[in-house]
């Protein structure tokens, strides 16, 4: 569940929904104000993961946070049912190393309207951090 309490001694991230429009769009912004200052960039969803524990970029392992995500609408669409397709085809395409069985599966998922989407995967990513809160604009 979103968390919408407000603490002022948590340090504030904006993502702006209105600076991407795919996942490798999102892993720039999230790069550019998560990573800023390092050399190492997000690409990936267990890269986002990864980040978002701290010690690295601009907070620290376990501090607490509030992301603010703009236009949250926006990226919600973005990141919908056509991305998310696009994104789990490309991996099947790609065959090794992906489970391109357990991909298909998600797929299938989707295609019944009963599986997560990129978005709803990047809300859950930063729900599963419990010294991050998210509010969604």
């Amino acid at each position: 569940m979103l968390n919408t309490s407000n603490n002022n001694t948590r340090k504030m991230i904006v993502i702006h929904g209105g600076h991407f429009s795919s996942l490798d769009g999102f892993y720039e912004e999230i790069s550019k104000v998560l990573m800023k200052d390092t050399d190492w960039k997000v690409g990936t969803l267990d890269g986002f993961n990864d980040i978002l524990y701290g010690g690295f970029g601009v907070f620290e392992n376990k501090e607490e946070i509030e992301i603010i995500w703009k236009e949250s609408q926006k990226s919600k669409e973005d990141l919908g049912l056509k991305a998310t397709r696009e994104f789990y085809e490309n991996k099947i395409k790609q065959g090794k190393p992906f489970n391109t069985e357990l991909i298909q599966q998600k797929l299938n998922e989707l295609n019944e309207v009963k599986g997560q989407t990129l978005f709803d995967i990047l809300i859950e990513i930063i729900d599963s951090h419990k010294n991050i809160v998210l509010k969604l604009d």
